[in-house]
């Protein structure tokens, strides 16, 4: 496959950056995206060029950082995959690829497809935990758990902060995030205790954080790779607005 991608390149956050625009040839249908720019990395490296700064860990869809905006899509034109799980064989011979960064006031850029997410760390600093003493380890069954209670936990639990659903807003929201984060410790007994200071420490952080108000278009659920459902949205405002009048008493 013969390719040209347009890749964002920006030095540091107060850099304007623009796009620079590179041909690749003989890119393998099998490659994964990640893969195909470790190529061109190294043909940049060989013509003695500043590679481009991209992130990336796992290579296994449960990180999170592979997070590029690819097309006009966050990690690309498939559903319910990140950037690592995209191979070149979604694109055909002769395409232009557009490659960015997640665009988001709070999302800072560090050097070109590189973001700042840290914003996600402190909101999860304010209150994604449980920390009451609940003693020593249970057995397993010893703390019932209604099973579609479990499941609906399990499913929140499975957002790995990729920041998607930001990048997918057109308002920069962070609503399907938080409310995951919150959703999966609200529906557990274990996270009851501190469920009320925990939605309004989290929501506060979040618009601390500069994040946009979410207007329930969808996109974020749409874009997140591991189908965070907007349930937990609405479950999220409920415990707010039930924590807030009772702090208010």
């Amino acid at each position: 496959m013969k390719i040209t991608l347009k890749v964002w390149r920006q030095k540091n956050k107060n850099d304007a950056g623009k796009f620079d625009t590179y041909q690749l040839d003989n890119v393998s249908p099998d490659m994964s995206f990640l893969e195909m720019f470790d190529v061109l990395n190294e043909k940049l490296i060989k013509e003695d060029k500043d590679p481009i700064a991209f992130d990336h860990d796992c290579r296994e869809g449960i990180c999170g950082t592979c997070s590029l905006y690819i097309n006009g899509r966050p990690h690309g034109p498939l559903r319910g995959v990140t950037t690592c799980q995209l191979h070149m064989r979604s694109f055909k011979d002769g395409d232009t690829i557009v490659v960015e960064p997640w665009r988001a006031n709070a999302f800072p850029v560090i050097k070109d497809l590189t973001v700042d997410r840290s914003a996600f760390d402190r909101i999860i600093q304010a209150g994604g935990y449980v920390s009451v003493n609940t003693g020593s380890a249970q057995d397993a069954n010893a703390i019932l758990v209604p099973k579609e209670n479990a499941d609906k936990a399990f499913l929140a639990a499975a957002c790995i902060g990729c920041g998607a659903c930001v990048a997918a807003c057109k308002n920069a929201s962070a609503m399907l995030f938080v409310s995951a984060k919150v959703s999966q410790l609200a529906l557990l007994p274990q996270g009851h205790v501190e469920s009320k200071q925990r939605v309004l420490n989290m929501i506060k952080q979040m618009d601390l954080e500069n994040f946009g108000s979410c207007t329930n278009t969808g996109a974020c659920e749409v874009e997140c790779p591991k189908g965070i459902s907007l349930e937990n949205i609405a479950r999220m405002n409920r415990e707010y607005v039930c924590a807030a009048l009772i702090s208010e008493n």
